[in-house]
């Protein structure tokens, strides 16, 4: 891998090794771009099977941080970091205390938060070495459980989405095939109840079924009929890559709205659906929930205001759908210029700003 030339392309500004022997750390900090704001993205630990896969996931990473921390109205950049190791077994509190350290030499060019294979516990240990850390234990002053408010996001992001494909953003009577029932999607799943949705679900976990079930009065379907159900919106919340060539063709829906992270298996499946008239909210527009809501640590957390901008996850969908019909193209493409023209508009104004300030020195006697 030719990692300058790979940074470059993408236009990364700083990849990180970090490495102490004592307690097995092995991590990697990539910081994409930090035009609106320091870089927030998890760590995440993993069994990777190279040095390279490892690299190449946190630059992926960190750069889709950029784009979903833009989208989201959030003054922050992308990052992200990961360290190579089994969660189960490699763990320690050097290794984290350590990496805090290194997080704190960094100086605030980036702040971390959990992510898959961490958890709040390491979140603490990190706060022990640095303040750069978000999703920590409520008693550090942190927010808690960030399933509810991810599932809030998606929520007024599902609305958004309705608006455009039936001219009112109620969602009572609406036929909702929600596809994994988890924590976020059981707390989706209220809202939509709560509002008079009707709920079709599925999940390979047969407790969580049986939970909305009899919670929310959900009707369960087995895991491969989900995509085939007659309805009007389509909530893919469990693994990605869900919106593929075989799926395409079942689904009925005229709207995919979930919290799920890469949701299309490919660019093209997102053509293949703007195409057919499905009204597709990004995924990583609509799930910015959990992350709008850890950002409101760094300016001491208060629930009813992140609730607020959570709220605005709304207003983000509308803005992509009509950057899609401004320039004629699928809303996927619409969320990757909704960030990179806030980004590009920030660049410009400090350029301007700096080429005044120049011109002003330059015209003092």
């Amino acid at each position: 891998m030719e990692i300058f030339k790979y940074m470059e392309h993408y236009d990364y500004e700083q990849l990180v090794f970090c490495q102490d022997k004592q307690s097995g750390l092995k991590a990697i900090i990539a910081i994409h771009d930090t035009t609106l704001g320091p870089a927030l993205g998890g760590t995440r630990m993993w069994t990777y099977e190279s040095e390279e896969e490892a690299i190449e996931d946190a630059l992926r990473l960190a750069r889709g941080m950029t784009y979903k921390n833009a989208a989201a109205g959030l003054n922050l950049g992308g990052g992200k970091t990961v360290i190579i190791g089994d969660p189960r077994k490699d763990k320690n509190e050097e290794m984290f205390r350590a990496f805090g350290r290194y997080i704190q030499g960094l100086n605030g060019r980036y702040i971390t938060a959990e992510d898959v294979g961490t958890t709040v516990a390491d979140m603490d240990l990190i706060h022990e070495e640095t303040d750069y850390v978000t999703g920590i234990s409520p008693a550090f002053g942190s927010s808690g459980n960030p399933s509810p408010v991810t599932a809030y996001g998606v929520y007024r992001g599902m609305k958004a989405a309705v608006m455009e494909a039936f001219g009112t953003d109620s969602l009572e009577g609406k036929v909702v095939a929600v596809q994994g029932v988890g924590n976020v999607a059981y707390n989706l799943c209220k809202h939509l109840h709560e509002e008079g949705a009707h709920l079709v679900v599925t999940d390979i976990n047969k407790e969580a079924v049986r939970r909305a079930v009899e919670d929310f009065n959900a009707k369960a379907v087995e895991p491969n009929d989900i995509y085939s159900v007659e309805c009007d919106v389509y909530a893919p919340c469990a693994l990605g890559a869900t919106i593929n060539d075989v799926t395409i063709p079942q689904i009925k829906a005229k709207v995919i709205a979930g919290a799920a992270n890469n949701q299309l298996k490919d660019t093209k499946h997102g053509d293949l659906i703007h195409e057919m008239g499905i009204v597709y909210a990004p995924d990583y527009v609509i799930n910015a929930g959990g992350v709008i809501n850890v950002a409101d640590e760094l300016y001491g957390y208060n629930s009813e205001r992140a609730l607020k901008k959570v709220e605005g996850i709304y207003n983000n969908i509308a803005r992509v759908i009509e950057i899609a019909k401004r320039d004629g193209i699928p809303t996927y493409q619409a969320a990757d210029r909704l960030a990179e023209e806030r980004i590009e508009r920030m660049r410009n104004s400090r350029s301007q700003f700096l080429q005044n300030g120049h011109h002003i020195l330059s015209r003092r006697p």
